[in-house]
């Protein structure tokens, strides 16, 4: 008999650049250290990921001391960015949000700019204690988030990742299987459950760091995104449509909302507290 434990964890620390693993990670109020702190923006202000720009997966943030990030690409010398100091302030539109962030140097723009082949800004969430609240419907009071889409974690797990690929291979398009699980992008990815055993959650630890399921990931084009090429395909969306549509969403995966902090560990058990 098997028991639910965590396989692999993973930050971004560029929203929609490449992930990294990890080992071992604290757990923030606002989600996994060093996750999201960092989004590219448009001349508008508004949030660019790769939804609009497939070939951000390739390009690679290594966390540096103090918030930094090293940047590279394929075919391009790396550039070291230090957090920015909150002495230029912007509002950007990330979604249906509006979030006060720090504006990277000037040289973080033109080296994104000339890699993506458009111009594009890089900003920081300096302080995301209170910038950004989540979804007051799905959270508590207090509740806030990083650069995320809208929930500080993002949970899949082995076995609906399989299942999936199941269903991928017996439908119209069996040769775009079977898919990675870096496509669906997660934080935390647990194994030893079974199919869709996610669905009935409502809390669950991982080590000791206890977490509310705050409701299912809708998923969108990202997933289609081979996250090493750049590439797209049409799954999974046309697998999640026949056969994960909730309501108006596709889905795979849950959001979480840490209740408290510590850190967590490849190997860790995982719980679960309440259905």
């Amino acid at each position: 008999m098997s028991f639910p434990v965590l396989r692999s964890a993973h930050v971004h620390p560029v929203k929609s650049l490449a992930a990294r693993a990890r080992d071992t990670v604290a757990v923030e109020p606002w989600g996994l250290d060093g996750d999201r702190r960092w989004m590219l923006v448009d001349k508008a202000a508004r949030a660019v990921t790769q939804r609009q720009q497939p070939s951000m997966a390739r390009i690679a943030a290594e966390p540096l001391p103090g918030g930094g990030v090293l940047l590279s690409a394929p075919g391009h010398p790396p550039l070291r960015v230090e957090a920015p100091k909150p002495d230029r302030m912007l509002t950007v539109e990330l979604h249906r949000d509006t979030v006060v962030v720090a504006a990277a140097p000037e040289d973080a723009h033109d080296w994104l700019s000339a890699v993506l082949g458009t111009e594009v800004r890089l900003v920081h969430l300096d302080d995301p204690s209170h910038r950004r609240p989540v979804d007051p419907l799905f959270s508590r009071p207090g509740d806030t988030v990083t650069l995320a889409d809208g929930y500080p974690l993002l949970m899949t797990t082995t076995s609906s990742l399989d299942a999936l690929n199941a269903l991928v291979a017996a439908g119209d398009r069996p040769e775009e299987g079977p898919l990675p699980m870096d496509r669906f992008r997660p934080n935390v990815v647990i194994g030893g459950t079974e199919a869709w055993a996610e669905d009935d959650w409502r809390r669950i630890s991982i080590g000791e760091v206890a977490f509310a399921v705050a409701k299912p990931c809708g998923r969108c084009v990202i997933t289609t995104t081979d996250q090493h090429t750049a590439e797209r395909g049409r799954e999974p969306l046309l697998t999640l449509a026949r056969h994960r549509r909730f309501g108006k969403q596709l889905v795979f995966g849950q959001n979480l909302i840490p209740e408290g902090t510590g850190v967590i560990r490849v190997g860790d058990p995982v719980r679960i507290l309440d259905r």
